[in-house]
């Protein structure tokens, strides 16, 4: 069932998509070559709890993922582990996926972040899967389909001859994690429940370099793309509000973290 928020528990939700936002921002100028993906996941840990809030990610389910974070380098598309021994190099691309909970409510988002001299076409990804999510972002409004916003990431990603992952979507969030609907960033426009003012959607386009084959490490967590190109994450926590949709992991005074 698809929870409706009161205005109110939209207000109560910010918290949490801020902490989120912070972590991110800081991961602009910390990731760098040297250190390891492990250093990332505790830098993210670190500031998650300065603020009072749990990642929520850490010990979630089965077997329980040890990160406080997901930490997905070059073909791990997400739910990537961080290591002592995963050294960070120039070149790469490190996608870092955050949730935290604060006051009973949990914020989601992730960015992918180019290491030095990234390969133009790999940076070319990164743009596109952020111009998916705000494709979708636009559709996510009062009185349009899910399939709306769905319809619209595959579109961008199908543009420009990009695999769009199908085994994970993005979900609602709010009390829990994850909550109905499942958002697909694939689908047909004017399909699937009606959007209503008070739903809140973690909308998140994973867009692969390559085909869209996916496949699970032994870790059982991580998952990484089949012919071994890079994969791109990029997502916010969005509220339908009856005066369009709100990103709450971007604040106001955010320039694009």
């Amino acid at each position: 069932m698809i929870e409706i928020k009161t205005i109110q528990e939209i207000e109560e939700m910010k918290p949490a998509s801020r902490v989120v936002a912070e972590v991110l921002k800081d991961m602009k100028s910390f990731i760098r070559p040297g250190i390891s993906t492990l250093d990332i996941d505790r830098r993210c840990e670190d500031i998650i709890r300065s603020f009072g809030a749990e990642p929520s990610s850490k010990n979630y389910g089965e077997p329980p993922f040890p990160g406080a974070v997901c930490v997905s380098v070059d073909d791990e598309v997400v739910h990537g582990i961080g290591r002592a021994d995963h050294i960070i190099r120039d070149g790469m691309i490190v996608s870092v996926d955050v949730v935290a909970k604060l006051n009973g409510w949990h914020g989601d988002a992730a960015r992918t972040y180019a290491v030095g001299a990234v390969k133009p076409e790999v940076l070319e990804l990164i743009k596109v899967t952020e111009q998916c999510f705000w494709a979708g972002f636009e559709q996510a409004r009062a009185g349009h389909r899910l399939g709306d916003i769905s319809a619209a990431i595959q579109a961008v990603a199908v543009k420009h001859g990009y695999g769009i992952v199908r085994e994970l979507t993005g979900h609602g969030i709010g009390r829990e994690m994850h909550e109905d609907p499942e958002v697909l960033n694939y689908g047909h426009a004017g399909h699937g429940p009606r959007l209503q003012a008070g739903m809140v959607l973690a909308i998140e386009p994973m867009i692969n370099l390559g085909t869209a084959a996916v496949e699970m490490l032994d870790d059982e967590w991580t998952i990484v793309t089949r012919d071994g190109k890079p994969s791109c994450h990029y997502e916010n926590t969005v509220a339908i509000t009856e005066a369009g949709p709100i990103a709450l992991t971007i604040p106001d005074t955010d320039e694009g973290c």
